[in-house]
C-alpha cells in the first residue's frame, strides 16, 4: 500500500533535501528550478522509453536543462528545472522513512545531472 504525503509535507521534505546539501553543492544551484509535480508527464515517459502503464517503469525525477559542465562562459538559457514527482515515490515506498530517504536519494540524482554526472556515475 502505498503511503500518503500532501503536497505541502512533500514539498518540505525536498525543500529538506535541498537544505542538507554540502555547501560547495548548493552555492552552484544558480538558475536551477527544483519542482514537485504529482505525476511526469506521458510525453516525458515516452521520450525516456518509459511504459506510461507499467508500475515497474516509474519515473521519480527529471532534470531538464544543460549541464554545468556543458555551458560556455556566455550560457545565458532559461533556467533548469529538477522535477520530482510524488505519485510515483509515494506508490514505491512503504514507510515514511523510505519517502523520506526516496525524495533525498531523488534530488541528489537528479541535481547530479545538473552538474554533468550520467546515471553511471551517481555514487548511487
Amino acid at each position: 500500500m502505498p503511503i500518503h504525503f500532501d503536497r505541502d509535507d512533500f514539498e518540505r521534505l525536498v525543500q529538506s533535501a535541498l537544505d542538507e546539501l554540502p555547501d560547495e553543492f548548493a552555492e552552484r544551484l544558480d538558475n536551477i528550478a527544483v519542482v514537485v509535480k504529482e505525476e511526469p508527464d506521458p510525453a516525458d515517459l515516452r521520450e525516456l522509453g518509459l511504459d506510461e502503464e507499467s508500475d515497474s517503469d516509474e519515473l521519480f525525477g527529471l532534470y531538464v536543462g544543460v549541464p554545468i559542465i556543458d555551458r560556455g562562459s556566455s550560457y545565458t538559457g532559461l533556467p533548469d528545472c529538477v522535477y520530482i514527482y510524488m505519485g510515483p515515490i509515494s506508490r514505491a515506498c512503504a514507510t515514511s522513512e523510505e519517502v523520506v530517504r526516496e525524495v533525498r536519494d531523488t534530488v541528489i540524482h537528479e541535481l547530479g545531472h545538473h552538474f554533468g554526472l550520467s546515471d553511471a556515475d551517481m555514487p548511487y
